[in-house]
């Protein structure tokens, strides 16, 4: 395995401290379909694994050195840690980026933390239970790979893919790591940008404060290496506030704003104080953006702006849901803005924060959209709650993601049409999100069935120039057209207003690899293809009602070859073909 796939860069880039340690690469492992393990102790670290899997990927990719696509629904890893000299002194913080679904963690046999939902990162304490020398670290992870109502995304409950649904991921497929801080520490932080006042609102989360002792925070701004400002403040609690002024250019092109066009990036630089002695430092930046809707109309940084974005299912061939590498995610971004897109839309994926990471350098837009269920009931609305509310709070700071999408075409709620229940749900989750995040719309429903919601969005696989010219030449016609024999929005929720986005649609395939699929509608040579892309992007562009559009998809995955690029990345056409018709060239 080669240090890129061994997934050896910074797993929280938002959010970084100068030390700590990578334990990615060969970790020892076992199936338990028995479901014996606990019974038998494994968790204590003795009994020795018959398989060796590298981690961050999942037992079902090649990459993981196993490649078994059968149900193993509980799995055991296991490895042992050295704790370098250095960190002697700082509490120990073990961290997990994501692991599919449940995972218990032991470290010399003693329990250390228990997590559910399977996209969203944990972490653990576990410097009291540490001795010298060797340490084991014990995981068990479990996996429903039948249940319908867990949050699963585009995970097949069945063996072999099939349709829209592809390969699962159970256990770790996320970067594991060891990360050394002080007793008093910064735990989190929340920025808020708001380029109207010019300011930041700083929200900080401290852990182990003294009593007695001075608590400061100095915040340092820079952009591009230039002092921009400094503001230094006392912390008395575990929660603390600021709003700082940005006194900087901002609009008439001389602007600091972040844009896909223009994604300028201030650094943030956190130094915490106790009695005048640095205890902490943590990297962060941020981007001046704001995305809001006024008067019908979707604005970046107060100016009308046409979004036009890809499906992005963030699938690759070798290692499922996690990338063989950084480069592969940042490759992902670069080929997304040559193709002249905007932005992506993260389909039934909580992406790796790498890639958001890339989305924020590079300037891309980013819709955040939660891996859903499939089958509604009270044991699901509680696993979709908790696991949402961890995904915006890890994703909250990053500039790049200007919409949310909890739920996505009905999954999970398939009656909301007439379920009040499941219509509560899609308005609870709504809610929900905007009394976390005031400040990007909220998309109840994506494609169809929608209840109260800040963007129309709509799903649309027809193919024929003609007929999607007429249907969305009004808005009365655009609502009342009912793609998929669905109802846009469930009556009972009326239109008012909201600006009118097409979010999927396109979805031609053509076969260019020697992967066997399906698409929405096919295409014969290079030359079709261009046309039927022109036919479907042509009449988005022209419409007088359509705001922006989200066009099916970035790459072929698995059995469905409809996208812009092989499974493998290589484009069908030229980039540059494609680039012309999303500019509307």
């Amino acid at each position: 395995m080669t240090e890129l796939q061994r997934r050896s860069e910074y797993p929280r880039p938002q959010f970084v401290r100068g030390q700590w340690m990578n334990l990615n690469g060969e970790w020892d492992f076992e199936f338990d379909d028995g479901n014996v393990g606990e019974r038998e102790g494994w968790n204590e670290g003795s009994r020795p694994f018959s398989k060796k899997i590298q981690v961050p990927f999942c037992y079902q990719s090649e990459l993981s050195g196993i490649a078994d696509t059968s149900f193993h629904d509980v799995v055991w890893y296991r490895r042992t840690l050295a704790v370098p000299a250095e960190y002697k002194g700082k509490r120990l913080h073990l961290h997990f980026g994501a692991v599919d679904y449940e995972a218990t963690v032991w470290v010399n046999g003693k329990r250390v933390a228990a997590h559910e939902g399977g996209h969203t990162p944990f972490h653990a304490d576990i410097t009291d239970v540490l001795t010298d020398g060797e340490n084991v670290i014990v995981v068990r992870a479990v996996d429903y790979s039948k249940d319908v109502t867990l949050p699963r995304g585009k995970q097949f409950w069945e063996e072999k893919s099939a349709g829209i649904f592809y390969t699962r991921t159970t256990g770790i497929w996320q970067s594991v790591w060891l990360e050394p801080v002080a007793e008093t520490h910064v735990r989190r932080v929340r920025l808020t940008p708001d380029i109207d006042r010019n300011e930041l609102k700083l929200q900080a989360f401290f852990g182990g404060l003294p009593a007695g002792a001075e608590v400061s925070m100095r915040a340092t701004i820079t952009f591009q290496g230039m002092p921009v400002t400094e503001d230094t403040f006392k912390v008395t609690n575990e929660t603390e506030s600021r709003t700082i002024g940005i006194h900087d250019f901002n609009d008439h092109g001389l602007g600091r704003w972040w844009s896909p066009e223009k994604p300028n990036l201030y650094d943030l630089q956190l130094t915490l104080l106790v009695d005048g002695q640095e205890t902490d430092n943590v990297s962060s930046y941020f981007g001046m953006r704001k995305i809001s809707i006024e008067d019908g109309v979707v604005l970046l940084n107060n100016r009308p702006y046409y979004m036009k974005l890809v499906l992005d299912q963030g699938y690759f061939p070798a290692g499922l849901l996690t990338a063989p590498s950084d480069e592969d995610l940042r490759r992902d971004v670069e080929l997304t803005k040559e193709m002249g897109f905007n932005g992506a839309r993260k389909h039934q994926k909580i992406e790796d924060p790498r890639y958001l990471y890339w989305a924020d350098r590079l300037g891309l837009l980013v819709w955040g959209e939660m891996a859903n269920a499939y089958h509604f009931s009270e044991t699901y609305v509680g696993r979709v709650t908790r696991e949402w509310l961890q995904a915006v709070e890890r994703d909250y700071n990053h500039p790049c993601i200007v919409a949310w999408v909890p739920i996505n075409e009905s999954w999970g709620v398939t009656n909301i049409l007439v379920d009040q229940q499941q219509q509560q749900h899609a308005l609870a989750m709504y809610h929900m999100t905007k009394s976390l995040d005031m400040t990007r719309p909220v998309i109840s429903n994506d494609g169809w069935e929608l209840v109260k919601t800040d963007l129309v969005t709509i799903h649309d696989y027809e193919w024929r120039r003609e007929v999607l010219t007429e249907r969305y030449s009004e808005v009365d016609k655009a609502l009342s057209a009912r793609p998929g024999n669905r109802w846009i929005l469930v009556p009972g929720f009326p239109y008012e207003g909201q600006p009118l986005l097409m979010t999927e649609f396109g979805g031609i395939s053509f076969k260019k690899s020697d992967w066997e699929g399906w698409g929405y509608s096919g295409a014969a040579n290079e030359e079709d293809y261009t046309k039927r892309l022109e036919d479907v992007i042509v009449p988005m562009l022209k419409s007088p009602v359509i705001q922006g559009f989200c066009y099916t998809q970035l790459t072929d995955v698995e059995q469905e070859i409809n996208g812009l690029l092989t499974y493998d990345r290589q484009p069908k056409i030229p980039l540059e073909t494609i680039r012309r018709i999303v500019e509307g060239r």
